[in-house]
């Protein structure tokens, strides 16, 4: 017998006896070991991991492209475009395998969720704000919970999945920015899903629509953004319907109730503030931070972390508003039901929007110029009472404490100055200062002058 033919039998044999019987045992091993790190996780945790999100990632592609739905899309898409069955329902595996996640309870919780707070609370104050603990106690284990969150900053996954990490897994709706290797990985090892967000094909709707619909009705908790895409000028963005719309539109009261929870979040600093800005000045969406100045601020952050100069960037806030019940809201006539869910959704967020030291004082020495910063304090600490009067989110420290550290951040940065015994917006400063401003306009819409001057400055 020939070597070479020698040797490929045992490299046959050697495949056969892998693919077997070491393989399956070394699936089995790791598969008990991941059910025990469920078991665990399940016991601590308010809201346990739903099955759905635990299985496997390709069986659910394959659910997700032979769904009715799905495959009738297929069908008219093959139709539309003349083109043979077979390429258009490849073309809908593709999208498939693009959108769902590949949950990993061990990433989620062992590596997830520790960094999420190590990140959250190595940058920032957290500070919690509007918090209801018993309506949000009160919602029944058995609906599907849905965040719907104003997006500020990308710090906002991080914070969120720290804040909620004894609520549950989260299941994120994610851009097409982290589609990119090694990130999209981890990203779905998290089970996080990925979203084209202009794209306008029939078919990749409707498998994006079944997904999000399979995964409601399955009582996986998600985390949306309405706006799709941060804030360009701080402020609140009109919201967009697509996700909203296929959850309503696939609403079954008799199912699985869905309830919606507001979450709003603010910043004493976003890390993405003046690529917004540059963003929303240039009149479009279409930003990519530039690779070498961040590699930059991240080196000076990393020498200013080794030579402990580093101070925390201010503080960081979410509030919770009042849960919004879908079946209270699908009993209604309303003709254009996702348009109110979605309105009513932004009110109750905005209404529980923190409002924090950096928003504060900017708010006031644009409105107000230059002065000494006896006289900012005085200013906040009426502002902080009109809040408390109005029964909105108000700042718990002390004015002066608030004015002297939003003061040092603002300072540090050039944004203020001070000339005289005055403080005052320096050239730098002013865009700056409108995009926190923004943040809490609607907190004193009653003010007309500061909203005129908000505008006027955003212009």
């Amino acid at each position: 017998m020939p070597v070479w033919v020698f040797v490929l039998i045992i490299l046959f044999a050697g495949v056969t006896f892998a693919s077997h019987f070491l393989f399956p045992s070394v699936r089995w091993f790791f598969r008990k070991r991941a059910e025990r790190v469920i078991a665990r996780v399940n016991e601590r945790l308010q809201r346990p991991i739903e099955p759905f999100k635990l299985a496997r990632r390709y069986d659910m592609i394959q659910r997700l492209i032979y769904d009715p739905e799905v495959t009738a899309a297929i069908v008219e898409h093959a139709r539309k475009e003349k083109i043979p069955e077979n390429v258009a329902f490849e073309k809908a595996r593709r999208y498939a395998r693009e959108i769902v996640p590949s949950f990993s309870a061990t990433a989620y919780f062992s590596i997830g969720i520790r960094l999420a707070r190590w990140l959250s609370k190595s940058l920032y104050r957290i500070k919690l704000g509007a918090f209801d603990r018993k309506k949000l106690s009160e919602i029944d284990p058995d609906a599907t919970v849905i965040f719907v969150i104003n997006h500020r900053s990308n710090m906002d996954y991080v914070l969120v999945t720290y804040l909620a990490a004894n609520a549950g897994a989260l299941s994120y709706a994610v851009g097409e920015w982290a589609r990119v290797w090694p990130l999209s990985a981890i990203i779905r090892s998290m089970g996080a899903y990925f979203i084209r967000r202009k794209s306008r094909g029939a078919l990749y709707r409707k498998v994006l629509a079944r997904y999000v619909q399979m995964a409601t009705r399955g009582g996986v908790s998600q985390a949306v953004f309405p706006e799709g895409g941060l804030s360009l000028n701080g402020m609140l963005a009109r919201p967009r319907m697509g996700l909203l719309n296929y959850v309503v539109e696939d609403f079954d009261p008799e199912a699985r109730e869905v309830i919606f929870v507001p979450v709003a979040l603010n910043y004493d600093r976003v890390l993405e503030d003046t690529i917004l800005i540059k963003a929303d000045r240039a009149g479009n969406r279409k930003f990519r931070p530039p690779l070498f100045p961040v590699l930059g601020r991240i080196a000076r952050h990393i020498w200013f972390r080794v030579t402990r100069r580093f101070n925390k960037f201010g503080t960081a806030s979410v509030s919770f508003g009042e849960p919004l019940e879908l079946s209270k809201y699908h009993a209604t006539e309303d003709t254009d039901l996702t348009a109110a869910i979605a309105t009513e959704l932004m009110d109750r967020i905005a209404k529980v929007t923190p409002v924090l030291g950096v928003p504060l004082v900017a708010r006031h020495l644009l409105a107000q110029g230059p002065m000494p910063q006896a006289d900012l304090e005085q200013a906040v600490a009426q502002s902080i009472a009109s809040l408390n009067d109005k029964q909105l989110p108000y700042p718990r420290r002390k004015p002066d404490e608030l004015v002297a550290d939003a003061v040092m951040h603002l300072a540090d940065r050039r944004l203020i100055a001070s000339i005289g015994d005055k403080l005052t917006v320096t050239e730098l400063g002013g865009p700056i200062l409108t995009f926190y401003a923004n943040s809490i306009a609607h907190h004193f819409s009653a003010d007309a002058a500061v909203e005129g001057d908000y505008a006027a400055l955003a212009r």
